[in-house]
């Protein structure tokens, strides 16, 4: 399978950012990609709920989700939508929410971010991402194609049990689409998306937001970019740097299979009792 990893270096500002996701699917599709990721929030990079407010929409509103639909259908591709950025149906809070679509537009999963970045940094870079995004509770397998493929969105990837939960369900891929931050990012980032593939046999692929992100409200944020995938014996196969652009990567699917039957950890779980303290 070749797939498609799309960098972005998105503003506040949705209108602005969707003709060059478009064009990068478009590059990504017309290169051979059949499957094709872009980062989390792909239509909004912004640290103001003010302005978070003034632009985002709801899912049946959001034109980011409506036009990326129909790119989908008309090159005939399964595409991640990352995530969008979108106003809640039934909680004041915003939703984190990734979308599969698949070759007919149609929307094949829906998932809400369940790990919320509530951290910090240094005295100058905090995050409280709960005040204003509702998370998910619940996790995600869908197929693109006859692919199990496992939900999950950036900070979810320091909780390695969901993993190891979509892996023993049979997920083959791992997507983990990010807005990583550049302070942990050259330390934390490639170890680990690794460290998931190792621990279940799975490819993980990371679709990222990269640079600093024009903010017209609020202070502007920073991603570290390096858009990874990663094999199931947790060689990185590709990594994107730190500009804007497509990542193309040819994935020998086989692989899962051999490294699990290799190394049948996901079989291996115990019951314990403890720790006593």
């Amino acid at each position: 399978m070749r797939v498609g990893l799309v960098q972005l270096n998105a503003t506040d500002d949705p209108s602005e950012n969707l003709g060059p996701t478009q064009m990068f699917v478009d590059e990504a599709a017309s290169a051979g990609a059949k499957f094709v990721l872009t980062p989390e929030v792909t239509n909004c990079v912004s640290a103001s709920r003010a302005r978070q407010n003034h632009v985002l929409r709801t899912e049946a509103e959001d034109k980011t989700l409506s036009a990326l639909r129909d790119r989908s259908a008309a090159l005939g591709i399964w595409l991640l939508i990352g995530s969008l950025a979108l106003k809640g149906e039934d909680d004041a809070r915003f939703v984190n929410r990734s979308f599969l679509i698949a070759p007919d537009g149609g929307i094949a999963a829906r998932y809400d971010k369940m790990h919320m970045f509530d951290v910090m940094l240094s005295e100058t870079e905090t995050y409280r991402e709960s005040d204003g995004y509702k998370p998910g509770g619940c996790a995600v397998l869908s197929h693109v194609g006859d692919v199990p493929v496992g939900l999950t969105i950036c900070y979810d990837l320091r909780f390695p049990y969901l993993y190891r939960a979509l892996a023993q369900a049979g997920a083959a891929i791992l997507t983990v689409p990010s807005a990583f931050s550049p302070d942990t990012g050259p330390v934390h980032w490639e170890t680990l998306l690794r460290a998931r593939a190792i621990e279940t046999g799975s490819f993980v692929l990371a679709p990222a937001q990269t640079g600093e992100h024009l903010a017209r409200l609020g202070r502007s944020r920073r991603t570290w970019g390096h858009s990874i995938a990663v094999d199931p014996w947790g060689r990185v196969l590709a990594d994107a740097g730190d500009l804007p652009g497509v990542t193309l990567v040819d994935l020998d699917l086989s692989m899962v299979d051999d490294v699990r039957r290799r190394l049948p950890s996901l079989n291996h779980d115990r019951s314990y009792s403890g720790p006593r303290m």
